[in-house]
């Protein structure tokens, strides 16, 4: 082990590499169960999305400890997950098997894209400032669906949307919300997962209460704890749907909205680690780590769930001392025992979910910092990807607007040199996209 992992040469030791894995588990371990509620809106069930999430997460963060030797761990990705089933399923219409289709092949797409080194090249093609207001977009987005899952937020004919009362779910919401966003500030480990279950607890009491007084259930305690691992969504998977024409807009916004995604997660928590090469300035193991990335994807549309990518909460177990790939392999490992435990997950009510998707809007909203407001060239385009995501519905709106804005901006201004010939055919591809849609 200290030979393969090079532990002292990385100044670390097995003891602090699986203290730093636990520690990246912890903070990413709500995933188990809030990736399968988002995605059974898609009507794909709960227990068989849990299990392919549980193995997306572990196969992938243990090869990405093994191949790529970097502590980085890789579970479903959020914000992608919502493009899937709000995006993919019920926004387009498409049938959940497709969906997972088009998973798998833009997984495909990804190995070829990371062995040719193309996608590096793509990305760096893309303004930054959009890519940044994608991520913040995305975030909102999250905070949306989770506010309206639990009636915080309403349709109003009148006014679009409105507050929509103290109701007992709002006020549980409330709490779970103050509970664990306080967790967050004292920087408790597993904050997050620690608010799902107490908020679940409260919930279970609460609805006791609510029925005792003839009101309507909102929470149904399992029929049991423990169960064999389910394959409803194994290998269910439309190949030949998702290769249909009309399938290209689909796959290109998921493919966008991945590389965004795990290409800021490598900086981010390459530059907290230390794990930026002196000479090119770039991630170390980049290659090798995309490709990962790639794989975990593609495995993801096998298994039944939404693409895997890397986590920005693996920067906790970086914090934590880790520094090799061990500290991945242990979060990995971390998630297997919770493939037998769907049955008691499983009833975890979306009042205690929702404060998890707010906060983690919160999270994605620090790229935002990274703009320059007060250069419209790149604010404009900025900020139309950023509210229009949540506004519209639609990552793929956000995306598609950000890049014809600052495009057309850049050729009105006479700044044609500034638009490489990437970002020409991405912004083609996008029109494109809006003329087809």
């Amino acid at each position: 082990m200290e030979k393969f992992f090079r532990l002292q040469e990385n100044g670390t030791n097995v003891k602090t590499e699986v203290r730093a894995g636990v520690a990246t588990f912890l903070t990413m371990a709500y995933i188990i169960v809030v990736n399968p509620s988002i995605l059974s809106d898609a009507g794909m069930p709960f227990a068989g999305v849990l299990f392919a999430t549980i193995m997306v997460s572990a196969i992938g963060s243990i090869l990405m400890g093994l191949v790529a030797g970097l502590p980085f761990a890789i579970a479903p990705g959020m914000g992608i997950n919502a493009f899937f089933t709000y995006g993919l399923v019920l926004g387009m219409g498409l049938p959940w098997e497709t969906a997972l289709g088009v998973v798998f092949i833009s997984g495909i797409v990804f190995i070829l894209l990371s062995i040719f080194k193309i996608r590096e090249m793509i990305v760096r093609a893309i303004p930054a400032a959009v890519r940044h207001a994608v991520a913040a977009g995305i975030g909102l987005f999250l905070a949306v669906i989770g506010l309206t899952g639990v009636g915080f937020i309403v349709a109003n004919p009148a006014t679009i949307v409105s507050f929509g009362g103290l109701t007992p779910q709002v006020l549980l919401f409330v709490i779970g919300l103050f509970l664990t966003g306080f967790l967050i500030i004292k920087k408790i480990k597993g904050a997050l997962i620690i608010g799902i279950a107490v908020t679940s607890v409260l919930a279970i009491i609460t609805n006791s209460v609510v029925t005792g007084q003839g009101g309507e259930a909102f929470v149904y305690m399992p029929e049991a704890i423990f169960a064999m691992p389910s394959l409803e969504v194994f290998m269910k998977m439309d190949i030949v749907g998702a290769l249909a024409i009309g399938m290209i807009l689909p796959v290109f916004t998921l493919l966008f909205t991945d590389m965004f995604d795990s290409i800021s997660t490598f900086v981010g928590v390459s530059e907290v680690g230390g794990f930026i090469d002196e000479k090119t300035g770039e991630p170390k193991n980049v290659g090798r780590a995309l490709l990962v990335d790639a794989i975990a994807t593609t495995i993801s549309g096998i298994f039944g769930t939404s693409s895997g990518t890397t986590y920005i909460e693996s920067a906790a177990g970086v914090e934590e001392g880790g520094r090799t790939g061990l500290t991945a392999v242990v979060a990995g490992l971390l998630f297997l025992p919770f493939i037998f435990l769907s049955p008691l997950l499983g009833f975890v009510p979306a009042v205690a979910t929702a404060p998890v998707l707010v906060l983690i809007g919160l999270y994605m909203m620090t790229p935002l910092v990274k703009i320059t407001w007060t250069n419209f060239e790149e604010a404009i385009p900025a900020f139309l990807a950023l509210i229009l995501i949540p506004l519209t519905y639609s990552i793929t709106q956000g995306i598609v607007w950000g890049f014809i804005a600052y495009t057309v901006i850049k050729l009105l201004l006479g700044k044609v040199k500034e638009v490489s010939p990437t970002l020409w055919v991405i912004t083609a591809f996008a029109i494109v996209s809006l003329i087809v849609g």
